[in-house]
């Protein structure tokens, strides 16, 4: 009547729509931030779950699987806690009191290297400690303010207990959310669509879980047994630091490296043979493990990663590095899905009608 098309005002609505939901996903990003971890929390103990609830007798429930499985997972966290977490504090304390010596006596020239690597070490060496000083009236500006982040540590403390709670109700109620969930589809090809991601986006975070967790495993086992039979210096530190950024795409291995790196030339390491083990050890994890650990659904090409990485960092930080993967490989999911449905729904009327 007043010549407005309806399609074209349905266009500007659900774009509209769509608008308005991102701004209200970014102001809530904290909060949707803690409950995703709690869903990847859950599909960590998901495994954990699954083979208690099959032993168990059968029951309608499965809270005393539940309840058995984080018994099971704080136990496990007090005994690394107290086997390995100590001696990761004790040499880090080491390392802290240490450090400036080391680096000090490794600037010193040595008369058996050429003049330009004594060069590069003295100017390594004043850069870091330039940087350094910049950084200390930063510091003691900001010790005014510790009073003000007790708060904040204080959420972030509450986070540690709140994520475990969330997550044992998505182990609890996931048929349920699930069942919720297509119930919005009618019965039809879009709710078998539906049915078909939801499957698809369950394995995906299964696989990318357990990889996540299988990685940095290996990663500590095998930084930890290098270092003890080569004699590197703060070598459970060193392996734990590099199991720990196996949870930050691309940036945490590389970052771990060149920490590695640094401590094995200031205490006076086999930097040679601690590089060759490195790259070793990264093509094996990149090109072996990973690639069957994570599963055709996560596969991405190394640029797509690169790009998601920096993107997400840029976007939110560590937790925007930290989901980037995820996210991407989602993004893939639901590409394919639809485009094998729009495919689908093309070719099913050209199929011949027999009577």
């Amino acid at each position: 009547m007043l010549g407005i098309d309806r399609h074209a005002a349905r266009s500007v609505w659900t774009a509209a729509l769509i608008v308005l939901l991102l701004v209200l996903l970014y102001v809530v990003r904290t909060t949707l931030f803690v409950f995703i971890l709690a869903l990847l929390f859950a599909y960590l103990l998901s495994p954990l779950v699954n083979f208690l609830d099959r032993l168990l007798p059968s029951s309608r429930t499965r809270t005393l699987a539940l309840a058995l499985a984080y018994v099971i997972f704080v136990g496990l966290v007090i005994l690394l806690g107290a086997q390995i977490g100590a001696r990761v504090v004790e040499e880090a304390n080491t390392l802290a009191k240490r450090f400036p010596d080391m680096l000090a006596s490794w600037q010193k020239p040595s008369p058996s290297a050429p003049a330009p690597i004594n060069s590069l070490k003295e100017q390594i060496v004043s850069r870091a400690r330039a940087e350094i000083g910049s950084r200390t009236n930063d510091i003691v500006s900001a010790l005014t303010r510790a009073g003000l982040k007790l708060l904040t540590v204080a959420s972030d403390l509450i986070y540690v207990v709140i994520i475990p709670i969330l997550g044992f109700f998505f182990l609890k109620d996931a048929h349920v959310i699930r069942q919720h969930i297509l119930d919005l589809v009618d019965d039809g090809p879009r709710r078998v669509l539906l049915d078909d991601l939801l499957a698809d986006i369950h394995l995906l975070l299964a696989h990318y879980m357990r990889a996540l967790v299988f990685l940095s495993l290996a990663a500590f086992t095998a930084y930890s047994i290098f270092f003890a039979i080569t004699g590197m210096p703060y070598a459970l530190l060193l392996a734990a630091v590099a199991g720990i950024l196996e949870f930050i795409p691309m940036i945490g291995p590389l970052t771990a490296g060149a920490i590695i790196l640094i401590i094995a030339a200031v205490s006076g390491a086999p930097v040679l043979v601690v590089l060759i083990f490195l790259l070793a050890y990264r093509v094996v994890q990149d090109y072996v493990i990973s690639p069957h650990l994570m599963g055709k659904g996560v596969e991405l090409h190394p640029l797509l990663v690169l790009f998601g990485v920096f993107a997400g960092a840029e976007l939110a930080g560590i937790a925007g590095t930290f989901l980037s993967v995820p996210t991407l490989a989602l993004a893939r999911v639901l590409y394919v899905r639809f485009r094998r449905a729009r495919l689908s729904s093309r070719l099913a009327p050209t199929s011949p009608v027999r009577l």
